[in-house]
């Protein structure tokens, strides 16, 4: 459960800035934000997110600490991240919630997040996990060994 001190909202086109000064602490977690200029290119997907409601964020004292893009069109959890400071405090959880709770019942949902024998997928396999993704094929994305994670709910 999200406390008190967090609000989950839509992302709005004043959030950008933050939204992107907390990605970038994350960034090397994110194969394809490795550059300036892809990071640039992350910047316009998640403007054009924020003009499609597609963008979900957590704000601690109005700055973004959690941030999660999806795609009703793909079915598709495309990006979430949450700020180190702010894990394990219940805010993937309840972006996960919102997302899903956006989508119609029946519709399959996909997410692509690091392999088993990755450390970095310990977490983000076993949240996945936890709402009933299950494993499904594995796939390179940005050159880097993924996942894909499938939530069956027909």
């Amino acid at each position: 459960m999200l406390g008190e001190e967090y609000r989950l909202c839509y992302a709005e086109m004043d959030d950008i800035d933050s939204w992107i000064k907390m990605i970038d602490i994350v960034r090397d977690n994110f194969p394809g934000l490795e550059t300036a200029e892809e990071l640039e290119g992350y910047k316009q997907t998640v403007i054009k997110n924020i003009k499609r409601k597609t963008a979900v964020c957590a704000k601690y004292e109005g700055d973004v600490v959690g941030a999660m893009i999806f795609s009703f069109n793909s079915k598709w959890l495309s990006c979430m991240a949450v700020h180190p400071s702010h894990r394990r405090k219940g805010i993937a959880s309840a972006m996960i919630e919102k997302m899903l709770s956006l989508f119609p019942n029946e519709v399959d949902i996909t997410v692509t997040t690091f392999r088993e024998d990755d450390i970095k997928g310990i977490a983000p396999r076993a949240l996945y996990k936890k709402y009933g993704f299950e494993e499904d094929e594995l796939v390179t994305e940005f050159d880097y060994p993924n996942q894909k994670f499938v939530l069956h709910r027909k």
